[in-house]
């Protein structure tokens, strides 16, 4: 393995944070001495292709500038690999962060991981569906918030955070129990209608809202978070407590842990990292350890 270190950056993340932040992780990098590689990539595909021919020249690490999705676009690639990671958060969500005690307003002092950090093995989370085989980092969100996510995604109008409460507004609007089947570990399938089902990795999505509190990301273990049908009005009263972590509490939401958990519904679409994983009937799992990443050595 090389001397250099490799910057993979997604120019692109957090509405253009992500350049900025490539700037300031390759500048703290050179100022402590390292010979950097430095690499941008334009689509997930050119990045996918750039992280190919990085960690072909075998650096000592890769610092990944952008969001939990850039990182999560090229996962395949780093469970192939040893190459321990670095990641400079430039995301709108940033929760891989958040979950890693990662530093989020501090480029430089993040890229520095990448020669002062501590490796840590974590899981990576994996959703098997109709669509394929995806792979992910933090909460595979199924049911309303999914749906959320996908309007959002389908909208053309307004732009920006708008977009998204406009698509919030809608999926309220159309509100209904959805019709999941759940099978959790070994145990037969049985019905369980419900609002949302939430499957952590991590604690947090949506940047920062821990609906799967308590989440460890080498536990080996998912964390399945069920909220059973409510209204409207008690969906909007659950916020609050879920931004407080005490959701869990209330007698509408169960909690339990689990290695792999097998979820179908009509209609069912599955986002994680901000991304579209899974559709109709979707079996998420682990992979446990399966990348290191560079974490502060308090961490």
């Amino acid at each position: 393995m090389g001397e250099h270190i490799a910057v993979l950056a997604n120019p692109h993340a957090g509405k253009g944070r992500g350049a900025h932040a490539a700037a300031a992780a390759v500048e703290g990098l050179r100022a402590a001495g390292v010979d950097v590689r430095a690499y941008a990539g334009e689509s997930p595909e050119d990045t996918a292709r750039l992280a190919m021919q990085a960690l072909s020249e075998e650096p000592a690490a890769l610092v990944v500038v952008g969001g939990d999705g850039t990182l999560s676009g090229i996962l395949e690639l780093l469970i192939r690999n040893t190459v321990p990671v670095a990641l400079v958060a430039a995301g709108t969500g940033n929760d891989l962060a958040r979950a890693l005690d990662l530093p989020r307003d501090d480029p430089g002092a993040a890229a520095l991981l990448a020669v002062r950090g501590t490796p840590r093995s974590i899981d990576v989370g994996e959703v098997r569906s109709d669509i394929g085989t995806r792979l992910f980092l933090t909460v595979a969100a199924l049911g309303f918030d999914a749906k959320v996510s996908d309007r959002t995604n389908r909208l053309r109008w307004p732009r920006g955070v708008l977009r998204y409460y406009l698509a919030l507004l809608i999926e309220l609007a159309r509100l209904r129990p959805m019709a999941f089947r759940l099978s959790v570990d070994e145990e037969s399938p049985w019905d369980a209608p419900g609002t949302l089902i939430a499957v952590g990795n991590t604690a947090s999505y949506g940047g920062g809202m821990p609906v799967c509190v308590g989440a460890e990301a080498d536990d080996g273990l998912l964390d399945v978070v069920h909220v059973r049908p409510i209204g409207r009005l008690r969906l909007i009263l659950l916020f609050p407590s879920l931004l407080r972590a005490r959701h869990l509490e209330r007698r509408e939401v169960a909690h339990r842990r689990a290695r792999s958990v097998t979820v179908s519904a009509p209609g069912l679409v599955v986002y994680a990292d901000g991304e579209l994983v899974g559709a109709g009937t979707a079996t998420i799992s682990l992979r446990p350890a399966a990348i290191t990443v560079l974490v502060p050595s308090e961490a």
